[in-house]
């Protein structure tokens, strides 16, 4: 979907749950009567991506959706695009058929594919992280999330909770993620945005 009136803009993703609510009311609102809701969570490293999804699957109506994370699939550090493209093709089509979709974990340290995970059909799934709008790639009815957040703030959350391992790989996955962006306008096919804000120190 091209970016027009119908994409709203939410602030309130990686905060606190309590200032997600008018995003996640934005997000159960569009799924509402779909019978087998695709929600699909994109944006750059650090925007919030990991909370906001966390925050949708713990406010589900009904019960908890399945949540699938691209940073269990990337096969290593230069996987940012292979990820999503293996799940549009071996998880969504297979689910939205009604059969058994399937991904492989990447084992991050042995640096080496891992457990192969399945899915059954029959309710709502999540896909969250950088890419993830390849994977609805499609996929009709699907949902998607463009999470952002200033360029400063993310890196620093970024390279924050990773104790210093993402350190030498912010600018290789940068550079993918520039290129993913450029290929692909994301954030133009998004049908719901939302901005991070910081959020105050308590006094």
């Amino acid at each position: 979907m091209t970016h027009d009136a119908t994409a709203r803009r939410v602030s309130g993703a990686a905060t606190p749950v309590r200032a997600t609510v008018p995003a996640l009311q934005s997000v159960f609102g569009r799924v509402r009567g779909i019978r087998h809701p695709l929600v699909l969570i994109d944006g750059p490293s650090g925007a919030g991506k990991s909370t906001f999804a966390d925050a949708v699957r713990a406010a589900w109506p009904g019960g908890a959706p399945a949540l699938v994370r691209l940073d269990d699939v990337y096969p290593g550090w230069s996987g940012l695009e292979r990820a999503g493209a293996v799940l549009a093709r071996s998880l969504v089509p297979p689910v939205r058929r009604g059969g058994v979709g399937s991904w492989r974990r990447w084992d991050w340290a042995r640096a080496r594919p891992g457990a192969l995970e399945r899915l059954r059909p029959g309710g709502p799934l999540i896909v969250e992280g950088c890419g993830a709008f390849v994977v609805g790639d499609g996929a009709p009815g699907a949902l998607r999330v463009w999470v952002d957040a200033p360029d400063a703030m993310r890196k620093r959350r970024a390279l924050d909770r990773d104790d210093g391992a993402y350190d030498p790989f912010w600018e290789l996955w940068e550079h993918q993620w520039r290129r993913y962006v450029h290929r692909t306008s994301p954030e133009r096919r998004a049908d719901l945005h939302v901005r991070a804000v910081p959020v105050p120190a308590p006094r």
